[in-house]
């Protein structure tokens, strides 16, 4: 039995779903106590206690302590099995965290295609959006051997949810490593602004304040505008489609906050990835650690800011894991990793 101290480090969600997952992996038993101990409210909340079930299910897996604000557990792995399976959240809880939680057991054990289909969040804060798991993770995935393709068939806001996200998951290992610590500084951006159930002048007035912010930044851009169906809210995304990796970046709008704002805080985040000049940005880098960890080749990759975020998953990974894990650069700087 594994003993895992949820408020080390971090101490959010991530450890438990590093920590499931690769408990179903290595068929190591885990117990996971302090669950989320630093969070504004600790324990297990619908979107986590959703992930631990669904691991669960898939891995035919024996739970103790599973409950809505539960702050212990203990998970005893079972035999992942591929097949079609639906989640729901019950809240806009983050449908991409939920996929964070499952995927790789079932990338990695069954020999036959999964389908997953999750209702909660697709653009929610705090977590991936669905543009960013299609545009980046699902991209970086690929590029290491693993292939998972995305639909979103609804969108889902905060705080209704009821957006609907699938994924199809093809077996395999992941045979590649990441060797990727140089990238050319792309010189266009792509502006997608949406709303649904909103006032289209909102799109347009999100647009319009990322295009000046990036112009005044050197960068030149593109827009245009979308009014999708389902829910009711508003986001924004920049991409640079002529970059040599995969990137985007997000901004949802909320109750109170101008659409300008929300523009404006896109747009700061593409540039200062622009700026920075390393490939992998924050989000990804703890995204992708896991996967390389279980990768056949070594891994080197450069980041736009190493975050305790980052740190937290290779501590937990190292409590399953005989696997070198080393971060270069300090904690909101950029960095380098190594996995030996």
């Amino acid at each position: 039995m594994i003993l895992i101290d949820g408020s080390d480090g971090e101490g959010g969600g991530q450890i438990l779903r590093t920590s499931l997952a690769l408990s179903l992996l290595t068929g190591e038993s885990v117990t996971i106590d302090n669950i989320r101990a630093n969070r504004p409210t600790p324990g297990l909340r619908p979107q986590h206690l959703a992930g631990v079930r669904a691991l669960g299910e898939i891995g035919n897996s024996t739970l103790v302590g599973v409950s809505l604000g539960s702050s212990r557990l203990t998970f005893t792995p079972g035999s992942v099995a591929a097949g079609s399976y639906a989640f729901s959240i019950g809240t806009a809880g983050s449908t991409a965290l939920l996929l964070h939680s499952i995927y790789l057991p079932l990338l990695l054990r069954p020999t036959s295609p999964s389908t997953l289909t999750m209702t909660g969040g697709t653009h929610v804060s705090h977590a991936p959006t669905f543009d960013y798991l299609r545009y980046v993770w699902a991209a970086w995935l690929e590029r290491i051997g693993a292939s998972i393709s995305l639909e979103m068939s609804q969108p889902g806001f905060y705080p209704r949810g009821g957006g609907v996200l699938t994924a199809r998951i093809a077996p395999g290992a992941i045979r590649d490593g990441l060797i990727c610590t140089t990238m050319n500084r792309p010189e266009g951006a792509e502006i997608v602004s949406v709303v649904a159930g909103l006032a289209d002048h909102i799109a347009v007035r999100q647009a319009k304040r990322a295009e000046i912010v990036l112009k005044n930044a050197g960068i030149r851009s593109t827009s245009r505008c979308e009014t999708i169906a389902g829910g009711t809210g508003s986001y924004i995304h920049i991409r640079f489609p002529e970059s040599d990796v995969p990137n985007l970046f997000t901004a949802l709008g909320e109750r109170g906050l101008a659409a300008e704002n929300v523009g404006q805080a896109a747009a700061e985040a593409a540039i200062a990835w622009h700026t920075a000049g390393q490939p992998v940005d924050e989000h990804a880098a703890d995204q992708l650690v896991l996967p390389l960890a279980l990768a056949d080749g070594p891994s080197d990759f450069a980041v736009t800011r190493v975050t305790q975020h980052l740190k937290t998953n290779i501590d937990a990974i190292g409590r399953f894991l005989e696997r070198p894990i080393v971060v270069e650069g300090d904690i909101g700087q950029t960095g380098r990793v190594r996995i030996g």
